[in-house]
């Protein structure tokens, strides 16, 4: 378990980087003023990566979207204006 150390401001103003990578390796460390706690330096939250198809089975109510075709009202909007109609000229 993390164990947290108080250092007042001049302190810590001379072992920064010390304090900052002893944060970063889990402690928390106070800073403090006159005694009295004023921040406080912790790691900051990794990143998680992520991972493809965690979120199967988490998502209800969509499984019909995908297995049925869009109705043919809402089809023919993205396709409209966009297809072009070739006629044959008449003689």
């Amino acid at each position: 378990m993390a164990r947290n150390e108080v250092v007042n401001i001049a302190e810590a103003k001379a072992r920064l980087p010390e304090l900052v990578e002893r944060a970063a390796g889990g402690e928390e460390i106070i800073v403090a003023r006159n005694g009295k706690p004023k921040a406080r330096l912790v790691p900051l939250a990794k990143k998680k990566n992520y991972t493809y198809g965690a979120g199967k089975g988490k998502w209800k109510g969509a499984e019909h979207i995908l297995d049925n075709p869009l109705p043919p009202d809402i089809l023919n909007a993205f396709y409209e204006g966009s297809l072009r109609v070739v006629r044959k000229r008449s003689k």
